[in-house]
């Protein structure tokens, strides 16, 4: 059964860190483009981060360009976003899934990440 469940959520105040994880099984993931969104109340999915298969190519949204970064263990079969400098437009439920941007195919159930002071 192919499942991804996501942890590491949580509430911060502005400017501090979480890092998120996304446990991977029931497929091949090292040979998965893999990527995080997110999708705050009321708003459209958002598409956030984007890493190669092995990890060597990451692509970011332009509002978390220089503050999150995206990598993964493909020998854990997981996926991480570290999130820093974190803002209250960072507040959403966030999702890791198996594909390129937002055209993927499977996600997990997600994490939710609150900003409040």
């Amino acid at each position: 059964q192919v499942k991804l469940v996501e942890s590491g959520g949580g509430v911060v105040q502005p400017g501090g860190s979480l890092r998120l994880s996304c446990a991977a099984s029931g497929f091949t993931f090292s040979t998965n483009v893999m990527t995080w969104v997110r999708q705050a109340p009321g708003k459209a999915l958002e598409w956030v981060s984007t890493v190669s298969s092995d990890g060597r190519i990451p692509a970011y949204e332009d509002s978390v360009k220089g503050r999150f970064t995206i990598s993964r263990d493909n020998a854990k079969n997981t996926l991480y976003l570290q999130m820093n400098s974190l803002k209250f437009d960072d507040t959403a439920r966030y999702y890791c899934a198996r594909g390129y941007k937002l055209a993927y195919d499977i996600r997990g159930q997600g994490t939710q990440v609150t900003v409040s002071s």
